[in-house]
């Protein structure tokens, strides 16, 4: 398959939801919404990463229009969409639902817990019921209206719109101390003696989520022609 990966800077790259697309074959191509423009709508699957730039400051980064419709636009034609952090927010606000600030930053791993929808989804249920994972985000999303909520935690921590696009507010694809360089130097020093130890116990966990949704999409990928047009915006 041929992945579109879209990311919104140069420190929050795709990282292990590489290594598992390289593992089952598949092919990614990066695009930077910086720079890339509108991204084309033509892949058989969508990842989208986090990104320092929020939901709200669409005068300071007009791409985020952009993002918005051809998130509406993959959703509607049942493109299999991944979306995280930023991307989660990102969906959440295309189809109507509140991205805001949160009351406390969130800088670490948090325990987090599968709905029962969220144990019976075949992206999400590919985790155990309860485990810890990273979050490093300011802001946070409320529910569409008709997304199906699969995982809480200190926020709402992942849904479901349809039956092919899921957003997830929470970290999977750290694998490297690299994230340190996200926080600032109390945040680092807080973080920095456990950091490792938490990460070597995630990434298993992280490359059986992507696993699990590339098999999904690879699955989807023997469906016929797509049809673009937007669904409307839901509020």
């Amino acid at each position: 398959m041929r992945i579109l990966t879209l990311i919104h800077g140069d420190d929050v790259g795709p990282e292990l939801f590489t290594d598992a697309a390289a593992a089952a074959g598949h092919t990614l191509q990066i695009w930077d919404m910086r720079r890339d423009g509108r991204p084309p709508r033509d892949a058989d699957a969508v990842a989208v990463f986090g990104g320092h730039q929020n939901v709200g400051e669409e005068d300071r980064h007009p791409w985020l229009e952009d993002e918005y419709t051809a998130l509406r636009d993959w959703t509607s034609a049942g493109v299999p969409v991944l979306a995280v952090c930023l991307g989660a927010q990102t969906l959440a606000h295309a189809f109507g639902a509140r991205v805001d600030r949160l009351e406390q930053p969130l800088a670490g791993f948090y325990p987090t817990t599968l709905t029962d929808a969220g144990r019976a989804d075949p992206v999400l249920g590919a985790l155990p019921d309860e485990f810890a994972c990273f979050n490093g985000n300011h802001y946070g999303f409320e529910l569409p209206r008709e997304a199906t909520l699969l995982a809480t935690g200190p926020c709402l921590q992942a849904f479901r719109v349809g039956d092919r696009a899921w957003a997830v507010q929470f970290h999977p694809e750290v694998k490297s101390a690299a994230v340190l360089s996200w926080f600032d130097d109390a945040q680092r020093a807080e973080l920095a003696p456990r950091l490792e130890a938490q990460l070597d116990a995630w990434r298993p966990l992280g490359l059986r989520l992507f696993a699990a949704f590339l098999e999904w999409a690879r699955l989807d990928s023997n469906q016929g022609p797509r049809d673009y047009e937007s669904p409307a915006l839901t509020s």
